[in-house]
């Protein structure tokens, strides 16, 4: 058996947009409504960093607040004007800015669209094993186990 055929090229809007919309367990899952990823890197069987292509409708946002233990992020704003939200407070982003959050840190951080105007930007994270989430404004953490996301609250206790 042959292994499946992968792209060697395409138009990034054209990728299949991620089929479940959201990780997070209730009642956090539908806060991101208005949210949508296309996969990019799996497309290709990336398997050190994901790449995400995603458009957030006004008043949308990105993810919850959160920071990780292992694994470093980047964004690059393609369209729009989002809200960088992180410790340091509110940054607004424009066309062709970029922000990077190392790993380790706490800076929780995400976008939100307080525009009226969609927002598009390619998010890009590595996908180091063992990863923790931490959330500072919601009672959630997150443990990267066998490359699947498990949620509980603070305390402990599954979601």
């Amino acid at each position: 058996m042959s292994a499946p055929s992968l792209p060697i090229a395409l138009v990034a809007r054209d990728a299949p947009e991620r089929v479940k919309p959201s990780n997070y367990p209730e009642p956090f899952a539908s806060r991101m409504a208005g949210r949508h990823k296309h996969p990019l890197g799996d497309l290709f069987g990336l398997a050190n960093f994901g790449v995400n292509l995603t458009r957030l409708a006004p008043g949308a946002v990105s993810s919850l607040r959160h920071s990780h233990s292992r694994q470093d992020e980047f964004v690059y704003v393609l369209e729009g004007h989002p809200t960088l939200h992180t410790d340091e407070g509110l940054t607004r982003l424009a066309p062709g800015m970029c922000a990077g959050f190392r790993a380790g840190t706490g800076n929780g951080h995400r976008l939100v669209n307080e525009t009226a105007e969609a927002v598009v930007y390619l998010e890009i994270g590595d996908r180091t094993p063992g990863d923790e989430g931490s959330y500072p404004d919601d009672d959630i953490q997150a443990v990267l186990v066998d490359g699947r996301w498990s949620f509980e609250h603070k305390d402990g206790t599954p979601y």
